[in-house]
């Protein structure tokens, strides 16, 4: 078959220079036919037909090679021969053709195979109380009137179908953990499996097949719960097809039309109402006379029981800094002024922060999702103001200290006093030593009397001397000179002051 630029020759030599066929063929190296039939048909587009290849040269041996690469195919795919390997099986079997055309059909069945094989898929089938799945998915809401995006955890059962939906800031490690606690006390229990993609947050290192090298803290959360973690094959989505539905299921019935909460807690609440509504209404896929809310209780009595609360948390090491602040992703979180310059362990939780020096708890706060924020508590700073009691006015955690009535009370009274604030800060002091229920009392007696010098004595009282030790406390040699000549003198004077007011 003649190429378009060829044709193109023939027309041109014929219909512009005039030439003849016998010049045109010699020219171009063609048979005279070859030039007469090509300007006769006045071809001038070219005109692909799709015809079915015959191996006319494999002859006979077609079903032959067929039958062999069929039982590779059943076989483990290190095992299978390759083209020249049965070429060479078939030529041992009287085979005169060539490699070429042997090695052409194996490329094209493979390919074939490969092609059907990657449209299709192995239906899964689950006991009950034998595995879940878990994903995550990223969904847009109105979350205090501003559009947000949040990641929102997915966890599902797969005999009953019955799921779970919780909505995070992100899906870090303690989030993962804190999901999974979510769900295992909304089901009632765990199941035996946990079937996850390959995501970071829980997976060190994808080894060989099935093998992974799982996080510490996720394996501790697994070990708690008695569940093996199972990783699917990367790019395999199907292996967990379950939970990869859901997600746009749950997309389509709880995050449309856009939703719109006032905060996350807000959030969870209703898609937890939500998912339970969707199981109790929804018919289950595979038993059609039942919801998927009754599978659920039949699945309920096979999962493993819930066992107690897991604190799931990421550690991160920290020094206090000379603000006396950690620093956790952008935030500084207070701790108390007495640590500034230690070394501290950072306990990031789903939704707060704990700080801890050597086991003992140095400050707690919630979590803060904002960036470059800085979150006090203002007793944190209070033991400062002894030696700076200036920042008693311009401190900033100061400015957000939030005092009881009767304590305000007293500061605004002692505001009054040049020495005002040092008093105050006196009775801030005692709140570290007794509490600020005592102090609150102390300040509710102190304004009763008229008198706020009175807190830190109310707060602290002379010392009571036991009878045992006023007695070693007597004098050896008690004085002898009688003291009523005091009260004599005491008596006349007051009787003189009587007389003089009644001369007057």
């Amino acid at each position: 078959m003649l190429i378009m630029e060829t044709i193109g020759k023939i027309r041109r030599l014929y219909y512009v220079e005039g030439k003849g066929y016998k010049t045109i063929a010699r020219e171009l190296r063609l048979s005279k036919n070859t030039v007469k039939k090509a300007l006769q048909q006045g071809v001038t587009k070219t005109q692909y037909q799709c015809t079915h290849k015959k191996y006319r040269v494999l002859g006979s041996y077609v079903d032959r090679l067929r039958k062999r690469l069929e039982e590779d195919l059943q076989g483990p795919k290190r095992r299978r021969r390759t083209a020249k390997k049965l070429y060479l099986e078939l030529q041992a079997e009287g085979y005169e053709g060539s490699y070429d055309a042997v090695h052409e059909f194996v490329v094209q069945w493979r390919r074939q195979q490969n092609r059907s094989l990657s449209r299709a898929f192995v239906p899964l089938e689950f006991e009950a109380g034998e595995a879940f799945q878990f994903d995550w998915s990223e969904e847009e809401i109105e979350l205090a009137g501003v559009i947000t995006r949040i990641k929102v955890a997915h966890i599902r059962l797969c005999y009953s179908r019955y799921f779970l939906m919780v909505a995070y800031p992100n899906e870090r490690l303690e989030m993962v953990l804190d999901a999974h606690e979510q769900a295992f006390l909304f089901f009632g229990g765990s199941c035996r499996k946990g079937i996850y993609d390959n995501m970071k947050t829980a997976i060190k290192t994808v080894l060989w097949g099935k093998e992974r090298e799982f996080n510490e803290r996720f394996l501790q959360m697994c070990s708690h719960h008695l569940f093996e973690p199972v990783a699917c094959t990367p790019a395999a989505g199907w292996e967990k097809g379950q939970v990869e539905n859901q997600v746009n299921t749950g997309r389509c019935n709880f995050f449309t039309p856009l939703l719109k909460k006032e905060s996350l807690e807000e959030v969870n609440t209703y898609l937890e109402a939500s998912c339970k509504k969707w199981a109790e209404d929804m018919s289950h896929p595979e038993q059609k006379t039942k919801r998927v809310f009754e599978v659920y209780q039949e699945e309920k009595i096979n999962l493993l029981p819930y066992r107690a609360y897991l604190d799931n948390y990421k550690v991160v090491p920290e020094i206090v800094s000379p603000y006396s602040f950690v620093l956790y992703d952008t935030n500084s979180y207070s701790v108390e002024v007495s640590y500034v310059g230690q070394s501290v362990q950072v306990l990031v939780f789903a939704k707060k922060i704990i700080v801890k020096f050597q086991d003992k708890i140095i400050a707690s706060h919630e979590r803060s999702f904002g960036r470059y924020q800085r979150i006090y508590d203002p007793w944190h700073y209070v033991p400062l103001l002894e030696r700076k009691p200036g920042a008693l006015r311009n401190g900033a955690p100061f400015k957000r200290l939030a005092l009881p009535l009767a304590i305000e009370g007293v500061r605004k009274k002692l505001s009054e006093y040049s020495d005002g604030d040092q008093q105050f800060i006196r009775i801030l002091l005692q709140v570290p030593q007794h509490g600020l229920q005592a102090v609150e009392e102390a300040c509710n007696v102190a304004l009763s009397q008229g008198c706020c010098t009175l807190v830190t004595s109310l707060l602290n009282p002379s010392p009571h001397v036991p009878p045992e030790e006023s007695e070693r406390l007597k004098l050896s040699s008690p004085p002898t000179d009688s003291c009523h000549h005091y009260n004599e003198m005491y008596l006349s004077k007051n009787s003189f002051s009587v007389e003089m007011t009644y001369a007057i």
